[in-house]
């Protein structure tokens, strides 16, 4: 039955189909509305997710935490968010992401000031896997909407303009995780993100829209006539069933599986510098707690520009979105090598160094997720997604788990977490190569 709190977070049923002059005008109108609010929305999940990396040499000099305990939180956080997005991804398909996002951001924002305000390692533990499980609850419901407001052939301009988000949102969480931390102590590197969370959550709630034909507009497909067949349309407009989400269009379908594991080691660079970047400037190279995190903004803003040309490129190309990330991991690997081998006293050299990652990590962290909607049903995009991201982020919690583990012992140096991430950019050229010829129906 579609009453009490059931009928809040279920998707909002179909409204008659409004007048031709009511849906050139609203149409348009509406598509900005999803792609401005899913984008700001996303930006604030990573303020309240990426701020724990930033300060975690300062909570762990107050709190006394070992190199291997920071690894610790950072992996749980890692696999809970790879689970959370997997199973949100399955409730986002099913579900309003106009209450479903919001309810999302609430929850984070709590887990971070509980976080803050606490000084015991295992509720630090326990606080920061709930957050990466509610953590999950924010890119679904941006696949949904975006899958059912924008069509095939221009998902890759369109989602590259969204993916922006993930920059401004990781380099922002730099700035305000550190001045935070700098100016009124760690503990307010959670209160404020968690202020800002709380904040956006509301205005989600009142900005965003569920389906087209939830507000009287017709299908994506109907609309760009690129589907004028009306049982197709119908057919494809469906809520199918968990079934038939999990099994027919993720489980049994060979290219998310590939995409999703040659996500696996894009994501271990992706969030190499990210995690453990700042750390890494602070020990092997000297760089104070601002610079460090003025690292993590330089790595996030340099994806922009290239996201946005690779996004208009692979829906030039056909949607090949697998050889446009082949070639993008490249550049990747003469990077890592110089700031492998830069002595220190250079950081303006390591930054420019770190700017070049995040140009090139990028447009493959956000094509390897438009591939998985390309190649399944818009009805499955967040279960699609949360698989390929749940390997992804089991990359995370390997490379968190392992230099957390490597860290603790005497023999370990920096350097070697450059080697790792050399090593996972290797294998990921090796699995793209697969994929370098597939492209979706258009």
């Amino acid at each position: 039955m579609r009453n009490g709190l059931l009928s809040w977070i279920l998707p909002s049923p179909s409204k008659p189909l409004r007048p031709d002059s009511e849906v050139k005008t609203l149409y348009p109108k509406f598509r900005w509305r999803i792609l401005e609010a899913t984008f700001l929305g996303y930006s604030v999940f990573y303020t309240v997710r990426n701020n724990f990396p930033v300060v975690s040499k300062e909570i762990g000099q107050a709190l006394s935490y070992s190199q291997e305990q920071i690894g610790n939180i950072l992996a749980i956080t890692a696999i809970s968010y790879g689970i959370g997005k997997f199973l949100m991804g399955a409730l986002s398909d099913r579900s309003n992401p106009k209450i479903f996002m919001p309810l999302g951001l609430v929850l984070t924002g709590i887990c971070n000031i509980f976080f803050g305000a606490s000084s015991d390692y295992q509720t630090h533990l326990i606080l920061w896997g709930l957050n990466g499980l509610f953590q999950g609850m924010g890119w679904p419901p941006c696949g949904r909407s975006l899958g059912h407001w924008f069509s095939v052939k221009e998902r890759g301009q369109k989602f590259a303009v969204w993916n922006i988000a993930h920059n401004v949102g990781g380099g922002l969480v730099g700035v305000i995780a550190a001045y935070s931390a700098s100016w009124f102590g760690w503990r307010n590197a959670f209160y404020i993100p968690a202020a800002l969370s709380f904040l956006t959550a509301i205005y989600l709630y009142f900005r965003l829209l569920d389906t087209p034909q939830s507000v009287g507009l017709p299908s994506i497909e109907e609309y760009t006539g690129t589907e004028t067949d009306s049982a197709k349309v119908s057919e494809s407009e469906r809520e199918l069933s968990f079934k038939e989400i999990f099994i027919d269009l993720v489980l049994l379908n060979k290219y998310i599986w590939v995409f999703a594991i040659a996500n696996f080691f894009v994501y271990i660079v992706r969030y190499s510098l990210t995690d453990w970047g700042p750390s890494y400037l602070k020990f092997a190279k000297g760089a104070s707690l601002e610079k460090g995190g003025i690292s993590t903004l330089i790595y996030e803003f340099a994806g922009i520009g290239s996201t946005l040309l690779v996004g208009w490129y692979s829906d030039k190309v056909g949607g090949k979105r697998g050889l446009v990330s082949l070639i993008c991991m490249f550049p990747i690997l003469f990077a890592l090598f110089g700031i492998l081998y830069l002595p220190p006293g250079y950081l303006w050299a390591d930054l420019t160094l770190f700017g070049i990652v995040g140009f090139f990590i990028y447009p493959p962290v956000m094509l390897l997720g438009v591939a998985g909607l390309d190649f399944t049903s818009k009805k499955a995009v967040g279960t699609a997604a949360g698989f390929i991201g749940l390997f992804g982020y089991l990359g995370r919690t390997a490379l968190s788990k392992g230099l957390g583990w490597m860290s603790s012992y005497p023999w370990f140096r920096w350097e070697y977490s450059i080697f790792i991430i050399f090593s996972s950019a290797i294998l990921a050229i090796i699995l793209l190569a697969f994929t370098w010829n597939w492209k979706p129906k258009q």
